[in-house]
């Protein structure tokens, strides 16, 4: 089985270990991926995993072995032509509701800095220092 990683950095900027994935198959991880290196790169490749590389008709059109790709982010009608993985019978899943939790905490977090000055370390904002 041939696993192709399109574009690696997004998920990856040096701190993920990649050897879960490389256990499975032969795995090959690129960083980025141009629109004109997809094919040359997921040639003869089972599976397809990316998070912000586009797939179009095209390209799907030229990946006959092709039967699974996952998005690794929550949404993937953005990223695959759905309609073109459908007619080919290729799978495609995305990451639904990660992060949902820590997304949450993110924005009552910028509450209380906006509402509280927190950052400016008084209840005015700050302005008694300009």
């Amino acid at each position: 089985m041939k696993i192709v990683v399109l574009d690696g950095y997004t998920l990856n900027p040096g701190d993920l270990n990649w050897q879960p994935l490389q256990a499975l198959g032969y795995c090959e991880i690129y960083n980025r991926t141009s629109p004109e290196s997809i094919v040359a790169r997921a040639r003869q490749t089972d599976i397809l995993l990316t998070n912000k590389t586009v797939l179009t008709r095209e390209h799907l059109a030229q990946l006959p072995d092709l039967k699974y790709i996952g998005v690794l982010a929550t949404g993937y009608n953005h990223v695959v032509d759905i309609a073109a993985a459908r007619e080919r019978q290729i799978v495609v899943t995305n990451a639904p509701s990660y992060g949902t939790s820590a997304v949450a905490q993110q924005v009552f977090a910028l509450i209380l800095v906006h509402s509280q000055a927190i950052i400016d370390g008084s209840e005015k904002g700050g302005e008694e220092y300009n």
